[in-house]
């Protein structure tokens, strides 16, 4: 096998995540020569977030590892991956079973139920409530909260960028520019959330969204693939983004862990310069 091929694993949890993400560390360990990029879903309880999830999947196709103790979500997740070729595994369901058959009883399928309730925990819940309200422009009066804004054309991995923060406790919020449709008035007069705008390579782009569309129409015929279209919103974007004089990433070639990783060290620099008084 060549070791320069980049495998991509979903670890995918309705809880914090703590579980999956041991047992994947521990099966990884195996394997010194494997070229891993993992992605992160915790905290999916419902069927909107599951349907991002999927989202991801899609996108980058690979070994989808999970812990749903909830039998619809469980289901739909079993069967995407079969409807995808796909290989899942539900790594918890053998033990449940095990256990089930041992005590005599059914599990108790209450997500989450193996950590404690603490500060922390509560904090990742409350992120990534937040991020899935503020999902795509939604909830501009709430905007205030966030402690990031991602901006940034159709694509350019806005979403799953604000789950993987949300999983860290960051309230991340993100908002398409969209041609033709301006940016919401309030967030120019927020102070609180570090703005960040996301950019790609118009080419890059251009087949991403082609796929993307694909997926969905495989017959349709729109601007929004058109390689000239992509370029002239690409450079749109970047303009506004000088003119908001806000840090800007180029996504074309990172993983959202390392999208998110310089975000976490810009919003760290920002908390440091901040003086005494809510002076930078």
């Amino acid at each position: 096998m060549n070791a320069k091929i980049k495998h991509h694993i979903h670890l995918v949890s309705d809880a914090t995540g703590e579980t999956i993400n041991s047992l994947a560390r521990a099966g990884l360990a195996q394997f010194e020569n494997v070229q891993v990029q993992e992605h992160f879903w915790n905290l999916i309880r419902n069927r909107r977030q599951l349907e991002m999830v999927m989202d991801g999947i899609r996108q980058w196709p690979g070994l989808v590892l999970y812990t749903f103790v909830d039998e619809e979500l469980r289901r739909s997740l079993e069967e995407f991956c079969r409807e995808q070729n796909i290989m899942g595994v539900p790594v918890l369901a053998p033990v449940l079973i095990a256990m089930a058959g041992y005590f005599g009883m059914p599990s108790g399928h209450i997500p989450g139920r193996q950590h404690v309730m603490d500060a922390e925990y509560f904090a990742r819940i409350d992120a990534m409530d937040f991020a899935m309200a503020s999902d795509d422009g939604h909830g501009a009066e709430e905007l205030v909260q966030a402690d990031v804004i991602l901006l940034g054309v159709s694509r350019t991995s806005k979403t799953p960028t604000c789950l993987y923060l949300a999983g860290r406790g960051i309230k991340a919020a993100n908002i398409p520019l969209i041609p033709g449709h301006p940016l919401p008035t309030e967030v120019a007069k927020l102070a609180k959330p570090l703005i960040i705008g996301l950019t790609k390579d118009p080419d890059s782009l251009a087949e991403t969204r082609r796929q993307r569309l694909h997926s969905l129409q495989p017959e349709a015929r729109t601007s929004y693939i058109d390689p000239e279209q992509v370029r002239e919103e690409v450079q749109e974007a970047r303009r506004f983004f000088a003119r908001l004089n806000c840090p800007v990433i180029d996504v074309t070639r990172r993983s959202i862990e390392e999208t998110a990783a310089e975000i976490i060290m810009l919003l760290n620099r920002r908390r440091e310069s901040i003086k005494p008084g809510g002076e930078l």
